[in-house]
């Protein structure tokens, strides 16, 4: 795991619940097949490209849910199915999960950090 291993990672998850499952794009995953959770380091994808990709998935889930209630659903893929149960998922469902999402992650930078600096609880 690595910070930006992490970013990359966050954009999957952006444009996962967002635009596959809150409007049911048929997306490909943003960092390619073969990297569909966005951890694996690409040769020559940097910082740059990770961020890049990151604000545009952000932007690109705000255009989808500008109008949306909290109560409308989003249709689930089949490997979330398992996961959140066979019906569809509100809005404000996929909103509390991704704060969950990247409560989860900052956790995993915090400990990066702290493993790098030595610093804790600051």
């Amino acid at each position: 795991m690595t910070l930006l291993g992490l970013v990359q990672h966050m954009a999957e998850v952006e444009r996962n619940w967002f635009q596959r499952i809150f409007a049911g794009h048929g997306v490909s995953p943003v960092f390619g097949e073969s990297n569909v959770d966005g951890f694996t380091l690409q040769p020559g994808q940097g910082l740059d490209e990770a961020m890049t990709a990151w604000q545009t998935e952000i932007a690109r889930g705000r255009e989808v849910i500008v109008d949306a209630s909290l109560d409308d659903s989003g249709r689930l893929a089949e490997q979330e199915a398992g996961y959140v149960g066979e019906q569809g998922v509100s809005l404000r469902w996929i909103m509390v999960h991704m704060i969950e999402e990247y409560a989860r992650h900052n956790g995993h930078a915090d400990v990066i950090r702290e493993q790098i600096d030595g610093v804790t609880g600051a």
